[in-house]
C-alpha cells in the first residue's frame, strides 16, 4: 500500500461528506479509459430499437414494483 493511500484511509473520517465525495469523484473519474464513439452509437441504436418496440407495442413495459416482486419474491 502506498503512503498516500495509506494517509487518506487513516484520515478519511476527517473529512467532510463533500470532501468524501470530491475524492471518490476524482477516483473513479481516473479509472475512466479512452471514449469509444462506436459504442455510444451502438447503444443510441439499441435504444431507439426499444423505445420503437414500447411506442408500438411490440414489447410491454415493467414497472419497478413488479421487477423487485420478481426478484425479492
Amino acid at each position: 500500500m502506498s503512503a498516500a493511500l495509506k494517509q487518506v484511509i487513516e484520515n478519511i473520517e476527517e473529512l467532510t461528506s463533500g470532501e468524501k465525495a470530491l475524492v471518490a469523484h476524482c477516483l473513479i473519474s481516473s479509472l475512466e479509459i479512452k471514449h469509444d464513439e462506436s459504442v455510444d452509437n451502438a447503444w443510441a441504436k439499441l435504444a431507439e430499437k426499444r423505445f420503437h418496440e414500447l411506442e408500438t407495442g411490440v414489447v410491454k413495459g415493467v414497472s419497478w414494483s413488479e421487477i423487485k416482486n420478481q426478484v425479492i419474491g
